[in-house]
């Protein structure tokens, strides 16, 4: 099969309205551009964000800060958080979801230092920080880094 070859499935696919085809057609005469007007003409309408002459709007406003769409972004646990589980369980993203400590999964979980932790438990996550590192070893448990 050939990339011109492909065709939506019967009936998924409505077909183009054919505009200015005579009256007969339900959309003839002004094809739905109604009389007369800039948007009538064959140029018709202007381009995105044109405000008719007046400065726009997008030109009046600062441009401020930065936006990075590839930052990895973490669901953030502190060791206080951890203070829940049941001593020598085993803590993973499924676990703290379903314990409702992080709502979304994000890109992997990172583990914060900030509170105590009393009890021995094996945290898997995708970060931790030195001193949450620290704290769960000191309490006899394992940060181990998935």
């Amino acid at each position: 099969m050939k990339l011109h070859e492909l065709s939506p499935a019967e009936g998924s696919a409505k077909a183009a309205w054919r505009k200015g085809r005579g009256a007969g057609s339900g959309n003839g005469k002004t094809a739905g551009k109604g009389h007369k007007g800039q948007n009538a003409r064959s140029g018709g309408g202007v381009r995105p964000g044109f405000e008719g002459g007046q400065f726009p709007i997008y030109r009046t406003h600062p441009k401020r800060g930065f936006n990075n769409l590839f930052a990895t972004k973490y669901a953030i646990v502190n060791v206080s958080d951890l203070e829940k589980f049941v001593d020598d369980s085993v803590i993973d993203i499924e676990v703290l979801m379903a314990a409702k400590v992080i709502r979304k999964p994000m890109d992997g979980v990172k583990v914060l230092g900030n509170g105590t932790l009393t009890k021995k438990l094996t945290v898997k996550a995708a970060a931790f920080s030195a001193a949450a590192k620290e704290k769960i070893e000191a309490a006899g448990g394992k940060a181990e880094e998935v």
